[in-house]
């Protein structure tokens, strides 16, 4: 995430370890000694999901993996002072460092390792990636996208085509899913927050309908055997992002119901959440933060 937003929001997306939420706004791209004694306990775990696709999860968003005859890819790189710990877990694969690096979208739980691998790699993302990164003085070269694309994009790589998706405003506005076509994995990015309330960044671009939106193609797009990689939380299925998109629905037509009669911010808060949603509340999104998502964002 571009500095110039942090003071505004310390909206990043660690679920696992929600410690790093409260370094965040104070971090560059390429961490200090501080941040690094804040992460010094967190470990990187692998799950193998197929020959050639893993899922790592650590503090910040899961990274995707692809490894094998063609090299190493990396979908997100979660916060600076991590990358040497994710360079460890992927020569726990293979040897060697990512030839390319996508970004699913700006946010520094995400793209906080660009400027270590963005040094051997190649980043690619979203056009409105590179304009939030760059928009920053601070950020340094080496941790900006190289390739960008408006829509869509295909990386042919290890034996398999990666097809890279923008489905326009959602999270942010410059939102990318990653499928897998023949290993049928998918990496949701923040467009799915397993069995949360998900984090919408109106100031970056998000969209409430169109974030419901694009779940919704997403679930077009896959089977019951896809395997999803969440932007946050366990690895899941079709039938786990169907509950998470029925939740939006619910919420949506809720949140309408209730501005239709009139209702202020103030006492919509005061009724809270509908009681079958009470448990989606986490430590970073609570029930009034997502009241007042849903308030401002319809």
């Amino acid at each position: 995430m571009p500095l110039s937003a942090l003071n505004q929001q310390t909206k990043r997306k660690p679920i696992a370890n929600l410690l790093a939420l409260t370094v965040l706004a104070s971090m560059t791209l390429s961490g200090q000694s501080f941040a690094d004694d804040k992460f010094k306990d967190v470990t990187i775990t692998s799950k193998q999901l197929t020959d050639t696709t893993f899922m790592f999860t650590g503090s910040g968003g899961n990274i995707g993996v692809s490894a094998g005859t063609d090299g190493i890819l990396i979908i997100d790189d979660q916060f600076a002072p991590l990358a040497e710990k994710i360079t460890a877990s992927l020569n726990n694969i293979q040897p060697g460092l990512p030839k390319y690096i996508v970004n699913t979208h700006y946010h520094g739980d995400h793209t906080g390792g660009n400027a270590h691998f963005g040094e051997k790699g190649t980043i690619l993302a979203h056009h409105n990636v590179l304009k939030r990164l760059a928009s920053d003085s601070n950020t340094p070269k080496s941790a900006l996208p190289v390739i960008t694309y408006t829509d869509n994009i295909s990386i042919h790589f290890n034996q398999d085509t990666l097809d890279v998706i923008h489905l326009g405003p959602g999270h942010t506005d410059g939102d990318s899913v990653v499928h897998w076509q023949n290993a049928n994995v998918i990496h949701m990015g923040d467009l799915y927050f397993k069995d949360r309330f998900p984090y919408i960044d109106l100031d970056g671009g998000g969209s409430v309908l169109g974030y419901r939106d694009n779940v919704a193609i997403i679930l077009d797009r896959i089977d019951d055997k896809t395997q999803i990689i969440p932007g946050h939380g366990d690895l899941a299925n079709k039938t786990e992002l169907l509950k998470f998109k029925h939740m939006l629905d619910d919420s949506i037509n809720w949140m309408k119901s209730e501005k239709t009669q009139g209702k202020t911010l103030a006492q919509i808060k005061k009724m809270g959440v509908p009681e079958e949603y009470k448990l989606w509340s986490w430590a970073f999104i609570n029930g009034d933060k997502w009241i007042e998502t849903l308030y401002k964002g319809l």
